[in-house]
């Protein structure tokens, strides 16, 4: 009859140390961005390259983030880009590029343009054949002035449209970069 007792007793026990459901679900935080460096390389002129970088090194501090656009573009021309992302506030700085690429289908970069009129081909592709956008094409088809807008969505709907209009998911970063076009 003891026996029975301590086996009773024995009995919670065992059911909640069965419980293979203890294992802590795995966070994938979204990733901090303090810097977007966008390069152009002219296909025509591998001298010419143009730069556009944003920095926000307070992050969503009282600062306003810093712009730079290094150059004019030239229209009826292309240029080879790319798309570095960096966390500054890591010492050194952590490369978050590395990062995008290996969660391609979890990432795409979305490509715009106002007061220009622009073509954009990406060059880079996820494990599905969706575009990522790392790697691109940029072709400056009027001359003038306008912005060029680059986002990156984390976890964007795959496939869609190319355009944030059908991106869905939610914004790393965006930025609206003011150019010029000669």
């Amino acid at each position: 009859m003891k026996i029975f007792k301590y086996a009773l007793l024995a009995i919670p026990f065992l059911y909640f140390s069965c419980d293979d459901d203890d294992t802590p679900e795995e966070i994938n935080e979204e990733e901090v961005i303090t810097t977007m460096i966008v390069t152009l390389v002219n296909h025509q002129n591998g001298s010419d390259v143009v730069t556009m970088q944003t920095q926000d090194l307070d992050g969503d501090g009282p600062n306003e983030p810093v712009l730079n656009v290094s150059g004019p573009l030239s229209a009826g021309t292309s240029y080879a880009g790319s798309v570095q992302f960096l966390n500054e506030m890591e010492d050194p700085a952590e490369d978050i590029t590395e990062e995008v690429q290996e969660e391609d289908d979890e990432h795409q970069v979305f490509f715009s343009a106002s007061g220009v009129s622009m073509d954009f081909v990406y060059m880079d592709f996820d494990g599905n054949g969706n575009p990522l956008g790392t790697q691109f094409v940029l072709a400056p088809l009027t001359t003038g002035e306008g912005n060029v807008i680059i986002t990156l969505i984390h976890e964007p709907d795959k496939p869609n449209d190319n355009t944030l209009n059908t991106a869905g998911g939610s914004i790393d970063i965006q930025t609206s970069f003011a150019v010029v076009v000669e």
